[in-house]
């Protein structure tokens, strides 16, 4: 298995106040795409963050080695219509509870 900490990085700092209508949508298919890689078991968790500096969002992947962490995040709707990006960054290992 490989693990990421992935750090979904909005187009502008002031992201979640200034949303376009189809940013908004975009914004909900993202996280139906995430909670689908939850129930999926790829991600263990994911959600905002609510940085002073500019909000992000995080999710923590544990995938097959034979996956692709650039591949997956690459289908989230709100990157493939260019709102943003990924961040990736290994990790050594991933422990969770439950």
């Amino acid at each position: 298995m490989k693990y990421y900490l992935c750090k979904y990085m909005p187009p502008r700092t002031d992201f979640l106040a200034t949303m376009s209508a189809d940013e908004q949508e975009w914004l909900k298919q993202h996280g139906v795409f995430l909670d689908a890689l939850l129930d999926e078991g790829k991600i263990v968790a994911h959600g905002p963050v609510m940085d002073p500096a500019g909000g992000y969002g995080v999710s923590l992947y544990q995938i097959a080695d034979d996956q692709d962490i650039q591949a997956i995040t690459s289908e989230d709707p709100i990157v493939k219509n260019g709102a943003g990006y990924y961040e990736h960054h290994p990790m050594l290992h991933l422990k969770a509870r439950g």
